[in-house]
């Protein structure tokens, strides 16, 4: 009896510390944006710059990043929504998924934009979070992640692929990227907690 009673104490505090993880992501977007708008914006310019070697650096701070409240808004509420879900699985799981997906989404912003495109924003984040949820119970196996990804699928898939089209002020490669990394993300954490479960020979 004892034995379930501390897994899910053990699963209780793991969710407990992704939400933390999650909120002090969201509250760190939230103070750079408020520093941002008292600065007239300035910090816009630390994005991803592409195809220069300088510009690599936004890869880390361009998730922060955003170009008005509006956009911070309309960045924030899916981020959180699905950042719930992904924090579930423990902080552990949230700061791999959103490092790869950053990781993977900023770099196919700065090598296929084109030549000094500043890049900023968390939607190649909220990309990657999407298609993690989506592609996650795929190499899972898992009936419950299925119906989580179909769910997600069905409340977010047509403004993920509305988002793939190219429009003017918006990276579609941030998005396309994000999207990938997130695919990827789902692949290698399921494959590190198979390899996890599985006992040594």
């Amino acid at each position: 009896m004892a034995r379930p009673l501390d897994q899910l104490k053990a699963s209780r505090d793991e969710s407990a510390a992704g939400f933390v993880v999650l909120g002090a992501l969201v509250a760190v977007m939230w103070i750079v944006e408020i520093i941002n708008a008292l600065d007239g914006q300035q910090l816009d310019g630390d994005g991803i710059i592409s195809r220069h070697l300088s510009g690599l650096a936004g890869i880390l701070s361009a998730p922060f990043l955003h170009a008005s409240f509006a956009h911070l808004i309309s960045n924030t509420i899916p981020f959180v929504i699905l950042g719930i879900v992904i924090a579930l699985g423990g902080a552990g799981q949230l700061i791999g998924v959103t490092v790869i997906v950053a990781l993977i989404s900023g770099l196919g912003a700065w090598g296929l934009s084109s030549s000094g495109t500043d890049t900023i924003g968390a939607s190649g984040v909220v990309f990657g979070y999407a298609t993690f949820l989506m592609a996650r119970g795929i190499f899972t196996r898992s009936v419950l992640q299925i119906v989580v990804g179909v769910v997600v699928a069905v409340l977010f898939g047509a403004a993920l692929l509305l988002s793939l089209v190219p429009h003017t002020g918006v990276s579609w490669q941030d998005h396309l990227f994000g999207a990938i990394g997130g695919v990827l993300a789902a692949r290698g954490i399921s494959s590190r907690r198979s390899g996890e479960a599985s006992p040594a020979p």
